[in-house]
């Protein structure tokens, strides 16, 4: 979660009681703590500690960041290293760590292979008792980027939840965590963006409730070189950016953590490979690629029955 990210809640039912400047400054500072765990432009936070760790002992970290790598850790495996949490080297070559498309640049593969050499889920580990983390290469480097937003959305509605509150939706940079019923006394009815460069429009609509919905696209970051288009979500395994024509894959799941994880997993898949991982694994998926004319769409089992119409 970028420090500037754009968040807004909506509560359906406050507590006669509720505070809102209280409640404003509570959410801040949860934001706050999600950015002193992940954020690696922050030199100070946990993650920037660890990543500058060089050594191969157990470094301790807060339950809620030893579940969140675990959750990464799995999906990396179940994905077969499709999504990685250890990416970051590769991300950073190509120039998308700065999110500076000025700074995008095309690496030799000798930069590349360079790169690759320092990525690799296996070489991470994690424990909950106590809660820490560890690598068996020194200069291995965790990025939680792809979840960063939806923890951040999932941490701030369970501030809500501890005051009591259960009807609400949190929104932070696209990525969603409702629970219980909307102002309307139904669920909540979230857009689902067309992935056009210029100018934002409506694709889809869908119904939100008790779940997180998360959206991997390419259509905001990328740059061209030569013609060129080059995706920011990077292959872990060829180490270069991904050449498929998948627009964007949006995910409905328990909460936006997962949700945030599994999006940018079949976005790095591609539409094909991708729709097959979702029916695979019962991921409710909703998918937009690109075709001579325009876009073309598919909705697994499972979110088809959420689409509005």
């Amino acid at each position: 979660m970028q420090g500037t990210a754009l968040w807004h809640v909506t509560l359906t039912a406050p507590p006669p009681d509720l505070n809102e400047a209280a409640l404003k400054d509570g959410l801040a500072k949860t934001f706050s703590k999600t950015n002193q765990l992940l954020a690696t432009w922050d030199q100070t936070s946990v993650l920037s500690q660890f990543n500058r760790y060089q050594g191969t002992d157990w470094f301790p970290v807060e339950p809620a960041l030893a579940q969140l790598v675990d959750l990464t850790l799995k999906i990396s495996k179940q994905s077969e290293g499709a999504y990685d949490v250890t990416v970051g080297p590769l991300i950073r070559l190509w120039g998308f760590g700065s999110h500076e498309s000025e700074k995008a640049q095309i690496p030799t593969q000798t930069d590349i292979d360079t790169a690759l050499a320092r990525v690799g889920y296996q070489k991470l580990q994690v424990r909950f008792d106590p809660p820490s983390i560890r690598k068996s290469q020194a200069d291995v480097q965790v990025e939680l980027a792809s979840v960063a937003d939806g923890f951040a959305a999932d941490q701030a509605g369970l501030y809500l939840e501890s005051l009591g509150i259960r009807d609400y939706m949190v929104e932070i940079a696209g990525e969603v965590r409702a629970r219980g019923l909307s102002p309307r006394g139904d669920a909540w009815r979230i857009a689902i963006e067309k992935p056009q460069e210029e100018g934002r429009a409506i694709q889809q609509g869908i119904s939100l409730q008790d779940a997180g919905l998360a959206t991997s696209g390419d259509y905001r970051n990328f740059f061209v070189k030569e013609g060129k288009r080059y995706s920011h979500t990077v292959n872990p395994v060829s180490g270069a950016p991904v050449t498929h024509n998948l627009a964007s894959v949006s995910v409905l799941a328990d909460d936006a953590t997962q949700a945030d994880a599994y999006a940018t997993l079949l976005m790095a898949l591609g539409e094909e490979k991708g729709k097959t991982f979702a029916d695979n694994y019962n991921i409710h998926a909703y998918f937009i690629w690109r075709v001579h004319d325009g876009f073309k769409v598919y909705a697994t089992k499972g979110m088809q029955s959420l689409l509005k119409k």
